[in-house]
């Protein structure tokens, strides 16, 4: 047994994990395209349409995301008016971040995405699901 064998790339649990990833995101970077987001901005309206309003807090914990990262996303889906930020009345060092109108809209408008990606995937929906919850459940680790 080769006493290197843990540190070799092939051995590695991480490194298919990252490198599916980049590919995933690069083959959904056509599609946003389109919509003018980039993936970790799409990921962000996927919570906002599911919530509508939203503290910056929780926002960051559901995306995995921490502050510095989510900060520029942010402001980014606000000038594009899609957001926006507010502080609450009650405590000002809590920030709600809320869906706009037009940020509603685009919830139609984008349904086309997940079905072109799906496609993309060449994966059976039962594999699909499997591989997603197996995911989920390593991810469910990192919940805190």
């Amino acid at each position: 047994m080769d006493k290197y064998n843990s540190i070799k790339l092939e051995n590695q649990l991480c490194f298919p994990i990252y490198a599916l990833s980049r590919e995933i995101i690069k083959l959904y970077k056509p599609f946003l395209d389109k919509f003018n987001l980039t993936y970790t901005q799409y990921v962000t309206m996927l919570v906002m349409w599911e919530d509508e309003k939203i503290t910056f807090k929780n926002l960051g914990k559901k995306l995995h995301l921490d502050s510095g990262t989510l900060t520029p996303v942010l402001k980014k889906l606000e000038s594009a008016n899609l957001i926006i930020k507010y502080r609450t009345k009650e405590d000002d060092r809590v920030v709600v971040v809320e869906l706009t109108e037009e940020g509603r809209k685009l919830k139609d408008d984008i349904l086309e995405v997940p079905q072109n990606m799906f496609c993309k995937l060449q994966m059976s929906g039962a594999d699909a699901l499997e591989l997603k919850n197996r995911l989920n459940d390593v991810l469910k680790i990192f919940d805190n």
